[in-house]
């Protein structure tokens, strides 16, 4: 089975693997910028009249930044200051990319796909302030985890354990590398503990870790991110993808190719973004990053989000959508298994449950 290997990355091959993504920057400018890398962007131009933002997110908002936001925010700071923005801009499953910013990668701007990927980059000494401080607790976009499968639904996917069958191959991405698959693990988990409670009303960890187990045996491939699985998907590999519900909109925006599947039971996605206080200070950009992340919360950027399948943090932009996004059954949040700390720690830890579950179905 691709990606599931026993044991977390060594730190040598993190390092290189990180090289690779700091060097990745540079094939991904937009706005008519150069090709010129993260370790050398300053705030200005050399004719001074353009400002520098470097943005390293996770792989699946790509078209929602360089589609949308990107050029509305060029827009509007041209028409406020004069002055032109360019973005260098890197794309990479969220777990990698903290680790490529903790480790180098000069990113002015982390979007990353859980708030545990951010702590990585806190706990590096990079961001110093208090980004929870900002809307929404520092949370841009919403989703859900669902199933994508074949239109007609032909092997009758309807939840949890139907991925558990004999014969049903399954795909989401791993949780070494992609914050998109911690998600899809937790749902797989929370739905399990929601499922097992029952008349009692008290959840049963057993139950919970042995779906997840049951569903791992049938897990295909594991892409290292979001976009990567979905691509494989798209391929013709499997019969399911557990993933972003904005990924499956996404695919369906012209016409439908995927029926988008909610099981009973499945977890609210939130998506932080930060800036990164020692990188903007050392390019001496700071108004126009600070200018970037709050255009994240307006209107535009936010009803830019919704039209590529995110559910909206704005109220009146959500409730604008409301149609676009049904409501599953039962809609959990992180706090539910107990917070990102608790589930680092008893999900993907060494002695986690899913670190034992992949290690006995590699």
């Amino acid at each position: 089975m691709k990606e599931v290997r026993k044991g977390w990355l060594s730190k040598s091959a993190a390092l290189i693997a990180i090289g690779g993504l700091v060097m990745s920057v540079v094939l991904t400018g937009c706005g008519g910028g150069d090709k010129t890398g993260a370790a050398n962007t300053s705030a200005t131009s050399g004719d001074g009249k353009t400002a520098e933002i470097v943005l390293a997110a996770y792989t699946v908002p790509k078209e929602a930044y360089q589609k949308e936001i990107i050029p509305a925010f060029q827009k509007k700071w041209k028409e406020k200051t004069g002055q032109d923005v360019k973005f260098s801009e890197s794309y990479v499953g969220s777990g990698a990319q903290a680790k490529a910013i903790a480790s180098g990668l000069e990113a002015d701007v982390a979007a990353l796909s859980l708030e545990g990927d951010i702590d990585v980059v806190t706990k590096a000494g990079l961001i110093t302030h208090d980004w929870k401080a900002k809307q929404q607790k520092g949370m841009i976009t919403r989703s859900v985890v669902a199933f994508g499968v074949k239109k007609g639904n032909p092997k009758g996917i309807k939840d949890w354990e139907d991925l558990a069958k004999p014969g049903v191959a399954v795909l989401y991405p791993s949780p070494r590398t992609s914050g998109g698959a911690m998600w899809d693990v937790n749902a797989i988990y929370g739905g399990g503990l929601k499922k097992s409670e029952g008349k009692s009303g008290t959840p049963d960890k057993q139950a919970a870790k042995e779906l997840l187990a049951n569903i791992q045996k049938n897990v295909k491939v594991m892409d290292k991110s979001g976009r990567e699985s979905m691509t494989t998907f798209e391929k013709g590999l499997g019969d399911v993808v557990v993933t972003y519900e904005n990924e499956l909109l996404l695919r369906n925006m012209e016409s439908p190719i995927y029926d988008i599947i909610y099981p009973n039971a499945t977890i609210l996605i939130e998506n932080p973004v930060a800036l990164v206080d020692k990188n903007v200070d050392k390019h001496g950009n700071r108004e126009v990053v600070e200018a970037f992340v709050d255009f994240l919360w307006s209107k535009e950027a936010q009803e830019a989000f919704a039209k590529y399948g995110f559910r909206s943090v704005d109220p009146e932009v959500a409730e604008a959508n409301k149609a676009k996004f049904p409501q599953p059954s039962q809609l959990f949040t992180i706090d539910y298994l107990g917070g990102w700390p608790k589930v680092l720690e008893t999900l993907y830890g060494p002695n986690g449950v899913w670190t034992e579950v992949a290690e006995q179905h590699q």
